[in-house]
């Protein structure tokens, strides 16, 4: 079948566009092309400010970092995160000092489990932040997660879910204290590496404009307010916070803005696609745990949740056979893996739903180049092959 996760994003097009601005720029580093990209984004997305930046997880750093510091957070405070997220979401928690409470997972939007975050209120009442995953194109249930913990600060990573909605529309991130997004070669759309970091808050803004840029107050609207309070201090090269440079480069905000221009239908093309797959799984519900339809979704992939780890050993050998690309889904239980050995990690009780994603997961990809005719030919498979 040649299904792969992902296929080439980059039309000649914005080849055409890249290859313009390389041969006509006479500067290349983070400049206007960078904030033209970033206020169409946060114009599509709905917020007032967004960071353009190296990567979706230097973005999730840079978010935490400039957290931490704003609420003036301390070593040791906790975060809940969940069990099945990707590594970069937990690792700056940990590197930042502070101490990560992993909460288990449903399977129907591969978010918290509610039941599960009102278990852990009772056992961490003084959790201070809560880093949601809106993972594979689903929506969390930020307002569940604020009734239950009202004084937590509430962030959001939405690296692979772009134009994902809450029930009331609007989109996850266009309302965050701080929202995070990945443009991975893998995700919705792509500048080859890069993400963005979105605020509503001017003063989180601000000190993330500064910590992305090794914490230089000149990248601040307030600089010549800390050049004045910093008279000894050659104001050119005045650092206010400390920082780092996480800062991404003009070619690929070039092509950032060409390829922001076709998402909405990028992702509709996801959505249709992704009810197909539903009504696949009803089908074979002897084989898969059923998904319900969310017309909100803005779908990443096929997650294949199977009732035992033998069918999905099968479904597997079946993709290989076949030329489906597949992997496991997200991390599958990261409290599974060698990295957090060497940390102090806390869990309230056992993660059952993200064990049975980690033993019984595998997710194949979905994206634009998918259609209706592919999945069909997935299901005449399935059907001739799994018992």
């Amino acid at each position: 079948m040649n299904w792969q996760l992902m296929k080439d994003t980059i039309t000649f097009a914005d080849r055409f566009k890249m290859a313009k601005f390389a041969l006509t720029a006479k500067r290349f580093t983070n400049s206007e092309q960078v904030v033209k990209f970033e206020k169409h984004w946060s114009e599509w997305l709905g917020c007032k400010h967004s960071l353009f930046v190296s990567s979706g997880s230097t973005a999730n750093f840079l978010l935490v970092a400039a957290i931490k510091e704003k609420y003036k957070l301390s070593e040791g405070d906790k975060v809940l995160v969940p069990a099945c997220t990707w590594m970069t979401n937990v690792a700056p928690i940990i590197q930042l000092g502070l101490q990560p409470i992993f909460c288990d997972i449903n399977i129907q939007n591969f978010s918290f489990d509610i039941e599960e975050v009102k278990y852990i209120s009772k056992i961490h009442p003084d959790i201070k932040l809560i880093f949601v995953s809106h993972l594979l194109g689903f929506a969390g249930e930020n307002e569940k997660l604020k009734e239950i913990f009202p004084n937590a600060i509430i962030i959001d990573d939405v690296c692979e879910s772009h134009g994902v909605r809450f029930p009331d529309g609007s989109r996850v991130g266009s309302n965050s204290l701080g929202a995070t997004f990945s443009f991975y070669f893998g995700h919705h759309m792509s500048t080859i590496e890069g993400g963005m970091v979105c605020t509503n808050d001017l003063e989180l803004y601000d000190l993330m404009r500064m910590k992305r840029s090794h914490g230089l107050a000149r990248e601040s609207n307030f600089f010549e307010q800390y050049a004045k309070e910093n008279p000894t201090i050659e104001k050119s090269f005045l650092f206010i916070t400390d920082g780092y440079n996480f800062r991404n480069h003009e070619i690929c905000a070039v092509l950032g803005q060409s390829q922001l221009k076709r998402l909405d239908d990028m992702i509709e093309i996801r959505r249709k696609n992704y009810n197909a797959y539903v009504n696949l799984l009803d089908y074979h519900q002897n084989l898969f745990h059923p998904h319900n339809y969310d017309e909100g979704n803005s779908s990443f992939c096929f997650p294949f949740i199977c009732k035992t780890a033998i069918i999905k050993e099968n479904l597997k050998q079946l993709f290989i056979k076949n030329n489906v690309e597949f992997r496991p889904i997200v991390s599958g239980n990261l409290l599974k893996h060698p990295f957090l050995k060497n940390y102090s990690v806390s869990t309230s009780k056992q993660v059952l739903n993200a064990d049975l994603v980690h033993e019984n997961g595998v997710y194949i990809g979905n994206n634009h180049f998918i259609s209706v005719k592919d999945l069909n030919r997935l299901n005449t498979l399935i059907r001739e092959n799994l018992k």
